[in-house]
């Protein structure tokens, strides 16, 4: 049972006489419990609704749709309280934050909902038996795993949980069930690289065809470490050590199923110093939002783009300067494409800078990372041009405030120019670099 916190105007709802105050019971016979029971029973063509107003129940037909918006209105999104996490994992990046920032940077979501409406990944670990059932009987697809690793001895180990090894028997259930499984290892070197990562691959294919991806990607470690499990950073050679094993393994899977299904995270192939495979590696890009394949697919869009600007732009009669700031990481892979630009268009100028991170450490080198203070510090007092470009991963994702709590505003007064974001893609790249008017 949920209440009702607001009814649209002229919805069904608002017709069917539901107001604030009142209380949704059930749908179809079903309890409402939140957001995932509500938007699923709520889909069908004039739903059978039993909800309170003070202490009496009423029964109503709500005449809608199939798929139509009833029109009713929550106190939050998910019509209840987030999930928060149950775990203490050896590599947990909340636990590695210094103290002082804003207090929603400090709380550890491990909540199934949002794996399926947000694309979270989650350890299941805070899953009860009611709502792997809820799962299976929405068929709730893909379902978003941190696997880590297979060995539930290991798992406990590193999870800090008790029950971190038994629940993995919920993976079977889910792909018996006909769930896709997106998964990824967060690779904590001595733990669960080497043999251990050997392992928990092949036991993983025992999922297919349920199990559609898995990215592995190294642990973030900040230099707030004090008093938590001593962690070692992925160095040239144990990086391209896991890079081999999972390409190996992907290979096998690739000659066997079609497909690679394994897949390393940009960070690790240059940390390995290898080259990134090509587009066609990564099929799909399932796990771009693990960084996996990210700069790839940047890649083939900005080549994709490039024949095609001199439509939209007088590439010969642009003579402007702007300045990219990015993380490390990133920013030896946009000077190589800022220099794809250059034969295009001479007369703009583009400086590529790659923050060092000092706020969380030098070992952090992605730019989703970067802070105001540290973006304000390394580019104060350089020739940045007319503007400077951040991707828009710097900044809150529904706020213009970096992760120090500095805004957008302050940083660009503190730097005396307009700062501007893009979106990720190589066509919003290319873009920024070349227009002139921001407002369109």
């Amino acid at each position: 049972m949920v209440e009702i916190t607001g009814v649209t105007a002229n919805s069904p709802a608002q017709r069917a006489g539901l107001a604030a105050g009142d209380f949704l019971c059930s749908v179809g016979g079903h309890e409402i419990v939140d957001v995932l029971d509500y938007q699923f029973y709520m889909t069908q063509k004039n739903p059978e609704l039993v909800y309170r107003r003070g202490e009496k129940e009423h029964r109503l037909r709500l005449r809608k749709g199939e798929y139509e918006d009833a029109g009713l209105l929550f106190a939050t999104f998910l019509m209840d309280a987030h999930h928060s996490c149950k775990n203490k994992c050896i590599f947990c990046f909340i636990d590695q934050l210094p103290r002082g920032m804003r207090k929603t940077l400090y709380f550890k979501d491990d909540d199934s909902r949002l794996s399926f409406l947000q694309g979270n990944y989650i350890t299941l670990t805070n899953l009860s038996e009611r709502e792997v059932d809820r799962i299976i009987e929405m068929h709730m697809s893909p379902v978003r795993v941190s696997v880590h690793t297979t060995d539930p001895v290991l798992r406990v180990k590193m999870m800090k949980n008790p029950h971190a090894g038994e629940v993995l028997s919920y993976l079977g259930r889910f792909a018996k069930a006909g769930i896709a499984l997106d998964c990824q290892i967060v690779l904590c070197r001595d733990y669960n690289d080497g043999a251990a990562l050997l392992k928990t691959m092949r036991d993983l294919l025992f999922y297919l065809p349920a199990l559609r991806s898995v990215s592995v990607v190294p642990a973030g470690l900040t230099k707030h470490r004090q008093g938590l499990c001593p962690l070692r950073p992925f160095d040239r050679e144990s990086a391209e050590q896991a890079v081999h094993a999972v390409k190996a393994v992907a290979q096998e899977c690739f000659e066997k199923y079609g497909t690679h299904i394994f897949y390393c995270s940009d960070e690790l192939y240059l940390c390995a110093g290898l080259p990134l495979p090509p587009a066609s590696y990564y099929e799909g890009f399932e796990q771009l939002e693990n960084g996996v394949g990210t700069m790839t697919n940047m890649e083939a869009e900005i080549d994709d783009e490039l024949p095609y600007l001199a439509q939209d732009f007088p590439l010969a009669q642009l003579h402007h300067h702007r300045t990219v700031a990015t993380g490390t990481l990133a920013a030896p892979f946009l000077q190589a494409q800022a220099k794809k630009l250059a034969a295009l268009a001479p007369g703009v100028r583009v400086d590529v800078v790659g923050i060092k991170n000092d706020f969380f450490g030098h070992t952090v080198t992605v730019a989703g990372l970067v802070t105001g203070g540290d973006l304000v510090a390394q580019l104060r007092g350089r020739d940045l041009g007319e503007c400077v470009l951040i991707p828009r991963c710097m900044l809150q994702h529904d706020a213009d405030v970096f992760l120090d709590d500095m805004t957008l505003t302050q940083a660009q007064q503190a730097l005396g120019v307009p700062i501007y974001t893009s979106d990720g893609s190589g066509a919003d790249f290319l873009h920024a670099l070349l227009k002139t008017d921001f407002t369109e």
